[in-house]
């Protein structure tokens, strides 16, 4: 568990998870990793959609939910530790496949860019894979610069072209 400042208040905090790389079992060590780090974990349905930006076998995504009292750069720390055991190095290119891709989304209302960081993350609204989960984990919830809920955001979301379809992580 990530040690938390004294004194801060907690911070809901939404995080993207993808693999196209034995997604399957990556995320379910990642998302164990993440249930150790951080208590009260909430995770989304898990689907599976084509490549984004590349050619390539299809990705598993779904998001997570927690509060922390821990700061963004603890937060982005223990989210590059948990992908470097799912096997991700850190310089492969951009646009490739990963064995584990963990993105902040929201942090708080933070807005603003700081180093690892875009927040709120600018994919969130035009990715299904992202928006679909957080909208599913957290309908009500702001958007801190559209000031739209999340679950209005899906609601306006076309979706053609788009395809997700429900995996099973349970074992």
């Amino acid at each position: 568990m990530i040690p938390a400042p004294g004194g801060a208040a907690p911070v809901g905090v939404l995080v993207a998870a993808g693999s196209n790389i034995d997604a399957v079992r990556n995320l379910r060590l990642a998302l164990h990793e993440l249930q150790l780090a951080f208590p009260g974990l909430r995770c989304s349905r898990a689907y599976r959609n084509a490549a984004v930006g590349f050619s390539g076998e299809d990705f598993v995504n779904l998001v997570v939910a927690f509060e922390t009292r821990a700061t963004l750069a603890e937060v982005l720390a223990e989210l590059h530790r948990i992908e470097g055991l799912c096997g991700r190095q850190r310089d492969a290119p951009k646009w490739a496949p990963r064995s584990m891709d963990l993105d902040v989304l929201l942090f708080g209302d933070r807005v603003g860019s700081e180093p690892g960081a875009v927040l709120p993350r600018p994919d969130l609204v035009r990715r299904p894979y992202m928006l679909g989960p957080a909208a599913e984990l957290e309908p009500d919830r702001l958007h801190p610069t559209l000031q739209q809920s999340l679950g209005a955001l899906w609601g306006q979301f076309d979706l053609a072209g788009h395809a997700m379809t429900p995996v099973e992580l349970e074992p």
